[in-house]
């Protein structure tokens, strides 16, 4: 099927079905991104949180990953995926929206808020792997790179200005009122999601499969493949290190650096324009010299830029720093955008829920892992060693993706499209 983009000007964004698609996802991203930091700052300043009670929100939030991510992904496999995207988004605001209603009353607890957060985090967990594979049913195979750098670029934008905002409002209505703005943002991705109009089809033949067949199968998929199996392997210790290194990069930016609280956020600021830079340049880089052979050298050039910010020192050599978050998130944006892009592709559509399922599980499960690693670690050999370690770890995940078959590839492999709805 010939590239909508390619057949009428504007892109993807005159591919109706599309457009109400990436409406949905854009305004819902600033949602979660301020709703993350106003449940923080709820907690900590309302509720007058411990160190710990706020670990364990943290910990929720992510948590419903490991317990059924790769359920959840047989699941979607076995039904049509919008329904799936528009009742997670209701079933979000409900459970967001609980928490201004309690407060309204004066009966917000920690334990209520704890519960909201671990039923939107569940939600979203069906949310997100149903959401990626219902790209290639919306647009041809040959149209998934731009599609996935736009909805990338929301993502990148809405982190950028979302924690910004999510600040603001707090200081200036409540925390209370910024977590309804989240809930909204849900209710504005149900109504645009359920204006989409696509055909989708769920053989019979995976309705009647059990659930753990269909796990097996998707865990078969994504470890036999040995393209999807680099990529996997490139998430799992990207992951573990990466995860290390966000777990001290503000302590060693305080304590061995001497940067205020402000100045931190500034640089996390200056980071985030890379990953806006990343998604622009996916599609054009991606066309300019190979989708595959840009996989493999942006992950080589990420693990180099982590190698950087351990040079990071007061003054002048604070543009280490600077530098080596501008190409992090640059290169860390392209790599997703191109993995997800082969993923889809390379992935039957009746597979696509749970090899989706599977990458999340292995990534979310390495994370943690790379967080008590960090802490463990640099209490034994100190902050500024520990990021040589993460930095070299990051380098080291490029490794699988050089010794598997992208490394003699060029471009993406010829994919047969779906029926895809205009």
């Amino acid at each position: 099927m010939p590239s909508v983009a390619k057949q009428k000007m504007g892109g993807l964004f005159r591919h109706r079905n599309f457009r109400h698609f990436w409406l949905a996802d854009a305004i819902s991203q600033v949602g979660t991104r301020v709703s993350g930091t106003a449940i923080s700052l709820l907690v900590v300043i309302t509720l007058h949180a411990s160190t710990f009670e706020v670990s364990v929100l943290r910990t929720l939030q992510t948590l419903a990953y490991l317990l059924i991510g790769l359920q959840a992904g047989a699941w979607c496999d076995r039904v049509r995926n919008r329904p799936v995207l528009v009742g997670a988004d209701l079933g979000r605001a409900v459970a967001l929206g609980s928490i201004p209603v309690a407060a309204v009353f004066g009966a917000l607890t920690i334990w209520q808020v704890y519960a909201a957060v671990f039923v939107a985090g569940v939600l979203t967990v069906f949310f997100d792997v149903a959401h990626q594979s219902f790209l290639p049913r919306l647009v041809p195979k040959a149209d998934l790179i731009e599609g996935n750098a736009k909805l990338k670029f929301s993502t990148s934008a809405a982190a950028l200005v979302g924690p910004g905002l999510g600040g603001l409002l707090v200081q200036w209505l409540a925390a209370p009122v910024a977590v309804l703005v989240d809930a909204v943002s849900y209710l504005w991705s149900a109504a645009w999601l359920s204006t989409v109009r696509v055909r989708e089809v769920v053989a019979p033949e995976h309705r009647e499969a059990t659930l753990r067949a269909q796990i097996r199968e998707g865990l078969r998929l994504v470890l036999r493949h040995p393209v999807l199996r680099a990529i996997a392997l490139n998430n799992m210790v990207s992951a573990l290190f990466s995860s290390a290194y966000l777990a001290i990069s503000t302590l060693f930016l305080v304590r061995v650096i001497g940067l205020s609280a402000g100045a931190v956020g500034l640089l996390g600021s200056l980071g985030l324009v890379g990953a806006l830079l990343g998604s622009v340049l996916a599609r054009r880089l991606s066309s300019k010299v190979g989708a595959a052979r840009l996989l493999v050298t942006v992950a080589v050039v990420e693990g180099l830029a982590y190698l950087l910010v351990p040079l990071t020192g007061p003054g002048w050599q604070l543009a280490w720093y600077v530098v080596a978050g501008l190409f992090t998130s640059t290169c860390v944006i392209i790599v997703i955008v191109l993995q997800v892009s082969f993923q889809q592709t390379l992935c039957p559509d009746h597979l696509l829920g749970r090899m989706n399922a599977t990458m999340n599980f292995l990534y979310w499960g390495a994370a943690p892992v790379g967080s008590l690693l960090a802490g463990v670690l640099a209490t034994g050999i100190g902050l500024r060693p520990m990021l040589w370690v993460a930095g070299a770890g990051m380098l080291l995940a490029a490794v699988p993706l050089l010794a598997s078959p992208l490394r003699r590839m060029v471009d993406l492999p010829a994919g047969e499209d779906q029926p895809v709805s205009r």
